[in-house]
This record gives C-alpha cells, sequence and structure tokens, in this order.
C-alpha cells in the first residue's frame, strides 16, 4: 500500500519542478574601460568581437572599469546603467535590450570614449550629403551635385573639414552642428531635417556662405 503512495508523491515532485531550471542562460557580453593613459571603451561579444548588432533579449554586462578617470555608461531603450568615474569597479548588470539603439561612453571624455549598437530590426539607412570646406570654398552635394532642396527626413552627413582656418557650421531648425576652426576634421552627423532654411558656412569666413530648404513631405491623396 506504500508503493502507489509514494510513486504518487514522486510524481507531484516531478511536475513541481520550475521549467525555468533548464532556460538557457543570458548571453554575457564583455565591457571594458581602459587605464587612465589608454582612453579605450569596447563592449564586446563572448567570442570576443566588438558588439555591432544584437537581437532583443535579456543579456548579461561584465564590466572591468580599470581607471579612476573614465568609466562605463551604457543607454538605450529601458537601459541606464553605468560605473563611477572616481573609482576602479567591476559589475555585472543584468539588461533587457529592446529594439533601438544603445550607446556606451566614458562620462568624463564622450568624444574620445564612446561606441554604439543596435537591437533587433534594422533603422534604413539615411540618405548621404557629402560637405566640404576648403581655405576658399565651402560645398554640400549629394551623388556630385549641389544641395539647394531637400524633403524632410533623416539624413547622414559626411563632412571633411580639410583646413586649420576654417570650419563647417550647419544650422537650421533644430539643427546646430559645427567642427572645429583649428583642425582638420571628418566628421559624420545623422540628422533629423525638418522644414524650414539651413544654413551652411564658415564662422570665419563670411563669404564661405550657402543656403538650402527643407520642404514638408506632401501626403498622398
Amino acid at each position: 500500500m506504500f508503493r502507489p503512495l509514494l510513486a504518487a508523491l514522486l510524481g507531484a515532485v516531478a511536475v513541481s519542478l520550475p521549467a525555468a531550471s533548464t532556460a538557457s542562460p543570458a548571453p554575457t557580453l564583455n565591457a571594458v574601460v581602459g587605464t587612465a593613459d589608454s582612453f579605450t571603451i569596447s563592449l564586446k561579444n563572448p567570442d570576443g568581437s566588438a558588439v555591432r548588432h544584437l537581437d532583443p533579449g535579456m543579456y548579461t554586462i561584465g564590466v572591468d572599469d580599470k581607471s579612476t578617470l573614465h568609466n562605463f555608461h551604457l543607454t538605450g531603450p529601458g537601459v541606464d546603467q553605468m560605473t563611477s568615474v572616481d573609482n576602479i569597479e567591476t559589475a555585472s548588470w543584468t539588461v533587457v535590450f529592446q529594439d533601438g539603439t544603445y550607446t556606451y561612453k566614458c562620462d568624463a571624455h564622450p568624444v574620445q570614449m564612446k561606441g554604439s549598437f543596435t537591437v533587433g530590426a534594422l533603422p534604413p539607412v539615411p540618405a548621404q550629403l557629402n560637405g566640404k570646406v576648403t581655405a576658399k570654398a565651402i560645398s554640400l552635394t549629394s551623388k556630385g551635385t549641389r544641395v539647394r532642396a531637400l524633403f524632410e527626413g533623416s539624413y547622414r552627413f559626411v563632412i571633411t573639414d580639410s583646413v586649420r582656418t576654417q570650419n563647417f557650421h550647419l544650422t537650421g531648425p533644430g539643427v546646430n552642428r559645427k567642427t572645429g576652426i583649428r583642425a582638420k576634421t571628418k566628421a559624420t552627423w545623422n540628422l533629423k531635417l525638418t522644414p524650414g532654411k539651413y544654413v551652411y558656412r564658415s564662422d570665419k569666413n563670411r563669404r564661405l556662405r550657402r543656403t538650402f530648404t527643407v520642404k514638408a513631405k506632401v501626403p498622398p491623396a
């Protein structure tokens, strides 16, 4: 009489085991901030390759912050995690990545130390515009033709500032971006343009100045 009862109890225990106990662990990504004199920051997959694109879901971020002058700050949809600038730290974060773009940077050196990656469906590649400034000329072209008018939307500006005496400065509705005057620079700006007038110029030479307009898209009838 005890054997049927024992078998029934064992069956109940087996049924009550949580299904999560057999689930695969969250993938681990490795974030590293270099020493004080290295100015390096990275986020890598388990195989050592740089993180460029991920599927949505849960991930573990193992952080090795080796400097008291830098930190690792990860932001994006639903995520805002950081180490301290003033301390050497190791950390383990469990995050859920959603569709969108995520960025990581050192808060003390956001220009020199930064990176980004996408999650989920990739956004469309914006149309490319090429800006250039020299000692005597400034231009903005699309496929070799001067830009005079555009429709509203997202655009990638690839800027070549080839001299140390001028800069490329773009202004318009919601936009104010420029390169430095005292340095040769190549820059890429992903910008959303809205209807209105835009000006690109050099801040050191009033003659190096041109404009273009952005028009609203007409909805289909």
